[in-house]
């Protein structure tokens, strides 16, 4: 059997399709093509051809998982979950997160780290509620509290500028709903019923 064409594709430049006998035979990435040493003519038993395609079945997983990781930082769990609904194997569920970890696009210290900073610039919570939602996301109890060390997270200015927010809304303008509110966000009733008479 031999490759009888090597295209680049049209939609997806950064990918190679490969052609035996004439036929669409598998596609690589760029990188795993340049790997593979492949070429036009070059002969190829099945064997070879099953191990091209296993290679570029998990060379679109390990790209999905570089795409998913490049839109915004994620937990190694989310990409775990996000590789298992695309039914990749276990063993290379390991492969791609260990992949990731050695280029510095996984790491679960620094990503607790901006998740604690971006939640308090954007939407200020309590260091519970922080502590609840990376829980959530499978991060490690030391990295959750090396984030919760090295951000400073002042929850009176977080209390102030939630009650600020909402007394806007007018659902809000009830005391007991806001604390209810509040309550859930994770903060203390003594801490609440001081921010709130201080607000009055």
């Amino acid at each position: 059997m031999k490759v009888s064409a090597i295209k680049q594709q049209v939609k997806r430049p950064d990918r190679y399709s490969i052609y035996v006998d004439g036929k669409y035979s598998f596609s690589l990435s760029e990188v795993a093509f340049l790997k593979c040493n492949l070429a036009s003519g070059q002969e190829l038993t099945v064997a070879q051809i099953d191990d091209y395609k296993r290679l570029s079945a998990d060379d679109k997983m390990y790209n999905r998982a570089l795409r998913y990781v490049a839109m915004r930082q994620r937990s190694i769990w989310e990409v775990e979950t996000y590789l298992t609904r695309k039914d990749c194997p276990p063993e290379i569920i390991t492969q791609i997160t260990d992949r990731l970890k050695a280029l510095g696009m996984l790491d679960d210290a620094r990503y607790a780290e901006m998740f604690v900073r971006d939640r308090q610039l954007l939407r200020p919570t309590s260091k519970r509620k922080l502590v609840l939602e990376l829980k959530v996301k499978r991060v490690p109890e030391a990295d959750v509290q090396a984030a919760l060390e090295s951000v400073e997270v002042n929850e009176t200015e977080s209390l102030e500028q939630i009650i600020i927010k909402k007394r806007r809304q007018s659902r809000y303008q009830d005391d007991m709903k806001l604390m209810q509110y509040l309550a859930r966000q994770g903060f203390g009733y003594g801490d609440i019923k001081t921010a709130l008479t201080q607000s009055d």
